[in-house]
């Protein structure tokens, strides 16, 4: 009977100790995805990301634009028009999507 009490208490600990170490990295991780509100626009392999920190306002992006990735704390807009004059399409918050193949723009 000890023996089983050993395993399951061994057992507890693990359990308990994983989840500290759980409980206390995730909201960590949470408030520092949204602390610094960027724009990154990966173009090529050989290429540099382009950064926008803290956009306002309309950006035209690079020319050999691929994807565009949200790290902000609202809603930017891709526009296939390189002004974010047509309708644009709404990327939300740590989310990110293809960009259109010239010309394109975004707005936050």
């Amino acid at each position: 009977m000890s023996r089983i009490f050993r395993m399951s208490r061994r057992a507890l600990t693990a359990a308990a100790t994983a989840g500290l170490v759980v409980g206390t990295a995730v909201p960590a991780l949470a408030q520092n995805a949204t602390d610094d509100d960027k724009v990154v626009v990966f173009t090529t392999e050989i290429d540099k990301l382009h950064t926008y920190s803290d956009p306002q306002g309309c950006h035209r992006l690079p020319l050999a634009a691929h994807t565009l990735n949200n790290h902000t704390s609202g809603i930017v807009y891709l526009y296939p028009d390189p002004f974010c004059t047509s309708v644009g399409i709404p990327i939300l918050p740590e989310h990110g999507m293809h960009t259109p193949p010239v010309g394109g723009s975004f707005s936050a």
